[in-house]
């Protein structure tokens, strides 16, 4: 085992995989050799692997997703980052009409073994068009597959099994999360779409969560264990496959469930999960769902507002107090 920060463990994993396949490659903007990524996690990989597998972009998002697709279809496996999430919107069409259908559309002949990497959340104070959560969308897409890592063990193997899957992969990444440190196995794994992690084991409440979220969420969990509340917290780390069994038999042994995203809360993730426990484990609730999200409106750009705006400690801790 090695501690490696998520950055350093997701580019572990992005380098593996081009070593292994010379049909991977990277494509995305500022993501080479001046620049590494505005998140760095690309940085020194376009030395290594030289530009023609470390592509530089121009600044065209729907270009970037629609080269990525083209690319797929003809035997390639490109791994194409959008910036920020907030700019997918920019591609829609290319992920949602046409990356996430082909393989219906086409009765099975044709695959698309396309990841599209991108970064959600808030936290950076750079406002409304580029600190959103919209996981859901892509969710809420048949033929998309949605990976949301938030450790960097989690991290390398998942983009690892995004990249060797055939079809389409949202791989959300969070801001605040790329300096946080794990410990990372040196062999190679995988680790398989729809397998959620129990983070904490508990007995009084699960929380189910997202992101940076899950962080503030085990935080309450070590603070409420002096109160004498045990809280059991599961990490889903990929939405589309759900672990819809992890959750249930957490629910089941506890009797409580809080739902912690940094997602607006009309149509979030939390609203779904929320409905399939109503649906398929309402006899073992002891008490009502608990969700806490961030307000529906823009993510806000002035510090104080947007601190308000993001779920934190206080707000779960409080969510999980009132149903215990």
């Amino acid at each position: 085992m090695t501690e490696m920060t998520y950055r350093e463990a997701l580019k572990a994993g992005l380098r593996e995989e081009m070593q292994r396949d010379e049909s991977v490659f990277l494509m995305g903007e500022d993501i080479g050799l001046n620049w590494g990524g505005a998140f760095k996690v690309t940085k020194g990989l376009a030395e290594e692997f030289g530009e023609e597998r470390v592509r530089d972009t121009p600044i065209s998002e729907n270009t970037i997703a629609g080269a990525a697709v083209g690319a797929a279809i003809t035997g390639m496996r490109p791994v194409a980052e959008i910036m920020f999430g907030d700019l997918i919107t920019l591609a829609m069409d290319q992920v949602c009409n046409q990356a996430a259908k082909m393989r219906y559309m086409f009765g099975g002949q044709t695959s698309v073994p396309l990841v599209i990497r991108t970064v959600f959340g808030g936290g950076k104070n750079i406002a409304s068009h580029h600190s959103q959560s919209l996981e859901a969308w892509f969710m809420h897409t048949p033929g998309l597959k949605v990976a949301v890592p938030a450790f960097a063990s989690d991290v390398k193997g998942l983009i690892k099994t995004a990249i060797r899957d055939p079809d389409p992969v949202l791989f959300a990444e969070h801001k605040l999360v790329y300096d946080k440190k794990e410990e990372v196995p040196d062999e190679e794994y995988l680790i398989p779409f729809g397998e959620a992690k129990v983070r904490r084991e508990g007995a009084d409440v699960t929380v189910w969560g997202t992101f940076f979220m899950l962080h503030k969420a085990l935080e309450v969990a070590e603070e409420l264990a002096k109160e004498g509340i045990s809280v059991e917290v599961i990490d889903p780390r990929t939405l589309v496959p759900l672990d819809k069994k992890t959750i249930i038999e957490s629910v089941k042994k506890t009797g409580r469930l809080v739902l912690v995203t940094e997602e607006t809360k009309t149509l979030a993730t939390t609203a779904e999960v929320a409905a399939i426990v109503q649906e398929e484990a309402f006899d073992w609730l002891d008490a009502p769902i608990k969700r806490v999200n961030a307000p529906d409106t823009p993510v806000p750009f002035a510090p104080t507002l947007e601190n308000f705006f993001i779920p934190d400690h206080k707000r779960i801790a409080q969510a999980i107090r009132d149903i215990i």
